[in-house]
């Protein structure tokens, strides 16, 4: 156990919850992808397919945590997950907070050219992904790391003005 709490820089027991929620994460995705090979086939050949594929992934994961934690200048390796998480969560609350916003302006695929509604649909995503990120950063505790990550963002797409 003390292995494990070194290797994730655990001081903490209620940070294990992070390292267990990524498990999970790690497991269902690799169950997910093993039922896209194997549809409706014996279970005990999906659970096979799951484990090869779970310790596939979480080589890969483990060494995106070593370059990333360099990158990012992160203090803990279980901040990567919750940071992870945060991505994840932002990236679906976009989507779910921009649909009824196009609605409620009026863009509808059928009064508007399929170029312009998805460049609608995806800048006004973009617009609430920006604010989402520091807002859910915020609540998982990593405001600062995604509001550096926002400026950095901005800066370059070009609002260098509005940053600094």
């Amino acid at each position: 156990m003390e292995k494990l709490k070194s290797r994730w820089d655990i001081n903490k027991n209620w940070q294990f919850v992070f390292l267990l929620l990524g498990i999970v994460g790690l497991g269902y995705s690799s169950y997910k992808l093993s039922l896209l090979f194997l549809k409706d086939e014996h279970i005990g050949f999906v659970f096979l397919l799951s484990l090869f594929f779970f310790f596939i992934l979480l080589k890969i994961v483990l060494k995106l945590f070593d370059r990333l934690q360099k990158k990012w200048k992160v203090n803990y390796r279980w901040e990567l997950i919750n940071i992870f998480f945060v991505f994840a969560i932002t990236g679906s609350s976009s989507v779910y907070v921009g649909r009824p916003i196009i609605k409620l302006l009026g863009i509808t695929k059928e009064n508007l050219p399929a170029f312009a509604y998805w460049t609608l649909y995806i800048l006004i995503g973009f617009i609430f992904y920006q604010v989402l990120l520091v807002l859910i950063g915020w609540l998982f505790g990593q405001y600062q790391f995604f509001w550096n990550f926002e400026k950095k963002m901005l800066r370059r797409i070009g609002f260098k003005r509005l940053v600094d």
